[in-house]
């Protein structure tokens, strides 16, 4: 049997199975890139220092609630559906998050998820993603965008979609009083960047 027969095989066993091979795969990344897997399609996007500093500036403001052992960038967690292995630009865990016997985190305790918009995986923070973070029953998806000068609140997942949406522009303070984040954000600091990128069909907040 070929090796392409084999990742065949392997690749019919299990979604799971199948999304740690490809992961295999890829490693190690070039350095500078994001890389993830959204329903079975391979992304990389580089680090732009924009996209860093907006992560970066949301990460510490949730240190205000959370310990920083509960805070997390771009290390991955496994989504229900076809093939999703994400790598977040922010994700915060609920008190009590542990590491399943893989040593990876669990989607059932995410609480709070962050995406920074890049070019050319903006579809995907507008799309797939917001359809399978509601459908996993994270209870805050927060989508920055730098190209338009807007953030994208969702919250209140029920039956597979988000309920509560909201739609302002950098300099309105974010409030999750009434989640299970609990704090404010504010936005003015965020860094902008030239030019929009497409969104999704589906992904219009």
């Amino acid at each position: 049997m070929s090796v392409l027969e084999d990742r065949i095989v392997m690749a019919e066993q299990s979604d799971e199975l199948t999304l740690d091979k490809m992961f295999e795969w890829l490693e190690p990344a070039p350095e500078g890139f994001k890389v993830e897997i959204v329903q079975g399609a391979i992304y990389m996007s580089p680090q732009r220092d924009n996209h860093w500093d907006i992560i970066l500036d949301i990460v510490e403001q949730l240190r205000a609630k959370y310990p920083r052992q509960r805070l997390k960038s771009d290390v991955r967690i496994d989504y229900p559906g076809r093939l999703n292995g994400y790598a977040s630009d922010v994700v915060a865990l609920k008190e009590g998050a542990v590491q399943d016997d893989k040593g990876r985190w669990r989607y059932q305790d995410v609480e709070f998820v962050a995406e920074v918009i890049s070019k050319d995986t903006a579809a995907n923070d507008y799309g797939p993603k917001l359809e399978t973070y509601a459908a996993a029953g994270v209870p805050v998806y927060l989508i920055v965008d730098p190209y338009t000068g807007e953030w994208h609140l969702h919250a209140r997942p029920k039956g597979g979609e988000y309920r509560a949406n909201l739609t302002l522009d950098f300099g309105d303070e974010i409030d999750l009083t009434q989640t299970p984040v609990g704090i404010k954000l504010t936005t003015a600091e965020f860094p902008r960047e030239g030019g929009a990128p497409a969104k999704a069909a589906s992904g219009n907040a």
